[in-house]
């Protein structure tokens, strides 16, 4: 959904290990330069295509887990962010989604201001979901023989199984040295038939993805259902080293397939030779989402509790632009959503990609705020001779925040917008939503070690997300609160080791 200008040299970076960890030298990620504050009166315009994609937040989770800190440019805060849920209300008009707007002082810098912008999609029961044609889009290469890999993609889908029903079918499509279809179209009343052939799968051969995407689409494009859930679900490690194999390439062809009105959800499995990158692009473009499975749990949490909002599309090309006052903001920065920038006008022009929105699914973005008072300086496009640069006054309005989305099978957008009042809530009054999110987004900071993590600290992080911790259903928010300690352990020892080297090269 964001432009992908600069990504080829952006990943060879990535992929020469920027930070590798031992043991993960092969995996790929785009590179990440985090967005600086803009000045308002030279760019008064934010945009960005929405992403509901929560794969980050699951890989950092394995790295931690396996006793390592992150590559940062696997941390990708706005992943973070939304991988959990918040409780928004309900939409209640027309629009399939509401939207919700807060603003406190930002917990790492309390001169700025920090602005939470929620977006809510239409919850649906899962037996209320149009029917559903799926293909399951299964790797079996040799390098998905591990553990984590296929046995795991098996069990996930058996999980999936359960949820389906009689007027939902499915078939699958394996590849490895080539493709081939493992299971025709069949309905979901028939589960003893498809689980027998998730089954029967085993590894072997090399990586012939391209092929095998073509032949997903094949069947999914001949089983379409009018006003159905038409979805192909690609299980892999993302190592494709058979045809097509280069990101661009497999890009366009996945942009070219999503014509015929079938989605993507592409889920990642595995280590070592986990190519993130490639796999985020796959989803996006594909107008679909993408989340990574490093357990059990996460499959149940993706393809069982959130069923709805990861298999069913309520709004695609969703795209959000938001206009800042120079009365009362100087500059501001988007938290995240570096791979989601789209160009001011490329936020009407509906031939421009933007991100789905599931049923049920909620979408967070923070800006962070430096106020129009401030004395803090920032950088600046100089004075102009042509235009004027004096603001207008736009009352207590800080922003305006703007939504443009489509119908899934629609071609036009609709506008909504909503502007945004800073009412001087002090941070402990606002809501669990906010403190609950900026709690993440600080983790993140501080796992990025970004320069913009000013005060940041392990246990503010700790203090703010534990006093947020709302009604935790299947206890995400309590896992985060160990994972912010397991990250500040790590983070302790890293400083511990490189402190004496750093002393000995002093000495030296």
């Amino acid at each position: 959904m964001a432009s992908m200008a600069g990504v080829p040299q952006a990943e060879a970076q990535a992929q020469r290990g920027r930070r590798d960890t031992a043991g993960f030298n092969r995996e790929g990620y785009r590179l990440i330069e985090e967005n600086e504050f803009a000045d308002v009166v030279g760019h008064p315009l934010s945009t960005f295509a929405i992403d509901v994609d929560a794969a980050s937040y699951s890989n950092v989770r394995r790295f931690l887990s396996g006793g390592t800190l992150p590559p940062r440019d696997a941390v990708r805060l706005e992943e973070l962010v939304n991988y959990f849920d918040y409780d928004y209300p309900d939409p209640t008009g027309a629009d399939p989604f509401s939207i919700t707007t807060e603003m406190a002082p930002a917990p790492w810098n309390p001169a700025h201001r920090l602005v939470h912008v929620g977006v809510q999609g239409k919850r649906m029961n899962t037996r209320d979901l149009p029917a559903s044609n799926l293909v399951f889009l299964i790797d079996v290469s040799g390098s998905m023989e591990a553990a984590n890999k296929l046995p795991l993609v098996k069990q996930a889908f058996g999980l999936l199984l359960e949820q389906l029903r009689p007027q939902d079918r499915v078939a699958i499509v394996v590849y490895a040295g080539a493709a081939g279809v493992a299971l025709e179209p069949t309905s979901g009343a028939d589960k003893p038939t498809i689980r027998e052939a998730i089954e029967s799968l085993s590894p072997g051969g090399s990586t012939a993805g391209a092929q095998g995407i073509r032949r997903a689409y094949q069947l999914a494009r001949e089983g379409f259902i009018q006003g159905g859930n038409n979805r192909v679900i690609l299980a892999t490690d993302g190592d494709f080293n058979v045809g097509v194999s280069s990101d661009a390439e497999l890009v366009q062809l996945i942009e070219r397939e999503r014509q015929s009105g079938v989605f993507l959800t592409v889920l990642g499995f595995g280590t070592g030779n986990y190519q993130d990158a490639k796999m985020e692009q796959l989803a996006d473009r594909g107008n679909g989402n993408f989340a990574y499975i490093d357990q059990l749990s996460e499959a149940r949490k993706v393809l069982v509790r959130e069923m709805g909002g990861t298999l069913f599309t309520i709004a695609k090309d969703v795209k959000v632009q938001v206009e800042f006052n120079p009365a009362r903001v100087k500059a501001y920065r988007l938290i995240g959503y570096e791979n989601r920038l789209l160009a001011a006008e490329d936020f009407a022009d509906d031939a421009k990609d933007g991100g789905e929105l599931g049923a049920g699914h909620s979408v967070t973005a923070l800006y962070e705020i430096i106020p129009a008072e401030s004395s803090e300086q920032v950088r600046t496009t100089g004075p102009l001779r042509y235009q004027t640069t004096q603001p207008r006054a736009g009352g207590n309005e800080l922003m305006t925040v703007s939504l443009r989305y489509k119908a899934p099978d629609g071609d036009v957008s609709r506008l909504v917008q909503q502007p945004v009042v800073d009412r001087g809530v002090a941070l402990a009054r606002t809501s669990d939503n906010f403190r609950f999110a900026a709690a993440v987004a600080e983790w993140g900071l501080l796992l990025r070690d970004s320069k913009f993590k000013a005060n940041a600290t392990w246990p503010s992080v700790t203090e703010l997300a534990r006093g947020a911790m709302g009604d935790d259903r299947g206890g995400y928010r309590a896992e985060f609160v160990r994972l912010v300690a397991q990250s500040q352990r790590l983070a302790e020892a890293r400083r511990g080791e490189e402190t004496p080297q750093a002393e000995g090269s002093h000495r030296r």
